[in-house]
């Protein structure tokens, strides 16, 4: 399992992380920041469980973060 997590108050709306995963990154119609798709709040930042077969792209995503605001560790 890996564990996504974003601190979606500091997110800038650059749209690097949607790049990299169109299916668990969207840009909020709202206030244009990058929304975590299933992504549970806890103290501001956003955070969800998914399969080992995210875990590169979202490595991709975080990686390409200006703000490195998102977190990817495997989890057992």
């Amino acid at each position: 399992m890996v564990r996504i997590s974003q601190l979606r108050a500091k997110c800038i709306g650059c749209n690097a992380c949607v790049e990299a995963d169109k299916y668990r990154w969207r840009i909020s119609k709202k206030d244009g920041k990058c929304i975590l798709i299933g992504g549970k709040e806890n103290k501001g930042w956003y955070s969800i469980l998914v399969d080992d077969d995210e875990y590169d792209a979202n490595i991709i995503a975080s990686k390409h973060c200006p703000v490195n605001i998102i977190k990817i560790e495997k989890v057992s």
